[in-house]
């Protein structure tokens, strides 16, 4: 089983900056993003990740995360993988969370899905399907995925329903790490963003 996996949250979006659901649309990073993507793969090369030579990475084909892996520095060992794409939002594509709450008083993603869209069984058939590729290697995993899906697969990791994933909170540009703890699956770090604010400072 994969010692460590590692999740990083693409760069800022013009959408993600205005709290815009992108789910399949292809939204590329703004500068800041860019900026981001470069400063957590630094952070990737400092201990106690000393540039993961042997890991395996894995992406979503979305731009957004690919243009995140490769301005992170891991293009090359990188493959895209469907399964990491973000959640499919539906008639909800585009919208705040403030404009569907005009209709729908109340709604969250997580209690109440999409309509026309990815529903959470999906999306935790997806999840689970990418944690049991990780359990299967004794390599260090990767991944370069999207706010929604990942925060599933935390959710996922510690045995949890979908739902649990709107308790994981999530930037852009953001580092968390999935371990062990007395043999049991933990959460070594989540939502960390030190490598852009000690850029800052």
């Amino acid at each position: 089983m994969a010692p460590r996996i590692l999740l990083v949250r693409h760069g800022q979006t013009e959408w993600s900056l205005s709290g815009r659901h992108t789910g399949r649309t292809d939204v590329p990073l703004l500068e800041e993003g860019l900026r981001g993507a470069r400063l957590v793969g630094e952070r990737l090369r400092r201990p106690p990740y000393d540039g993961l030579a042997r890991a395996l990475v894995r992406t979503s084909p979305l731009a957004r995360a690919v243009d995140t892996c490769a301005a992170a520095g891991f293009a090359e060992p990188a493959e895209t993988w469907d399964a990491l794409r973000e959640w499919d939002y539906g008639a909800y594509e585009g919208l705040t969370s403030e404009a569907i709450q005009v209709e729908r008083p109340g709604w969250t993603i997580w209690r109440d899905g999409v309509p026309e869209g990815e529903g959470r069984a999906e999306v935790a058939t997806r999840a689970d399907a990418v944690l049991e590729w990780a359990r299967s290697t004794d390599r260090d995993v990767l991944l370069f995925s999207h706010g929604h899906i990942l925060r599933v697969l935390g959710a996922r990791w510690l045995g949890r329903e979908v739902s649990f994933g709107a308790r994981l909170k999530l930037a852009p540009s953001s580092l968390s790490v999935l371990g062990w703890a007395y043999g049991e699956p933990a959460v070594e770090s989540w939502n960390d963003t030190g490598h852009l604010s000690a850029a800052e400072s």
